[in-house]
């Protein structure tokens, strides 16, 4: 996979205008770009055609968590959309993956559309293993609940997940190599922390199974963005 493909730069903006602005400035560097709650909640659909006309493909970070008929409905008006990717919560349940996954099927051979990747979050890199343990009561180990889910999402059908680089060798060893691991918490070595808490650098993410990286704050806040995107590039194939 070319280094331009692995990558997934986070719009995490509030400004359209400035949203597509960063897409159209580092559209010869990177082929994925994720819209998130924050951008998507101000532009709505729009963003994601936008981003079409430049010839770039969309990772739609949503996290659809609800119950199977409405996630269902949701995935449908996603995949219209002709996105690369989205994701649902793992903790949603098996039922409201494997509707998700069925509904999606069906409407891409009805309308001959492209079907879109879709991954299970399994749990955020805000999170630590105390804040499961004592804030939602989940008695497992870190590791062990992510494998956990990572298993209940392939048996539901779904393409893969998105999981720490913490626990993506854990998931690969249990899930296989086709199974698609989306990584975020990805910081070079020469950024600074942020809120979340389970990081690892590129070239350690990709020693332990992940396939793409999702990095967002480490190259738009660098004084040269542009440079940090050929660092991280020279980081990933020396992997």
């Amino acid at each position: 996979m070319k280094t331009s493909e692995r990558i997934i730069l986070a719009l995490d903006v509030s400004n359209p205008s400035y949203a597509i602005e960063i897409v159209e400035k580092f559209s010869d560097k990177i082929n994925i770009f994720k819209v998130g709650l924050e951008l998507f909640t101000i532009a709505g659909p729009s963003i994601i055609d936008e981003i079409h006309k430049r010839k770039k493909k969309v990772f739609l970070d949503l996290k659809f968590h609800d119950i199977p008929n409405t996630v269902a409905r949701a995935a449908t008006a996603v995949t219209m959309l002709g996105v690369f990717m989205f994701n649902v919560h793992i903790s949603g349940g098996f039922e409201m993956m494997k509707k998700c996954t069925e509904t999606v099927v069906e409407i891409c051979l009805k309308e001959n559309l492209n079907r879109p990747k879709i991954l299970g979050v399994t749990v955020l890199t805000s999170l630590t293993r105390e804040s499961l343990r004592d804030e939602l009561g989940v008695q497992y180990g870190l590791r062990t609940h992510v494998k956990h889910l990572s298993n209940l999402a392939m048996k539901a059908g779904l393409d893969g997940v998105v999981a720490s680089a913490r626990e993506a060798e854990i998931v690969r060893n249990h899930c296989g190599k086709d199974f698609i691991i989306v990584t975020p918490g990805i910081r070079p070595s020469w950024t600074p922390p942020d809120d979340q808490k389970r990081t690892m650098t590129p070239k350690e993410a990709l020693k332990q199974g992940a396939d793409y990286l999702v990095l967002g704050r480490s190259i738009l806040k660098q004084p040269d963005p542009l440079k940090a995107i050929e660092l991280i590039s020279v980081e990933i194939l020396s992997a």
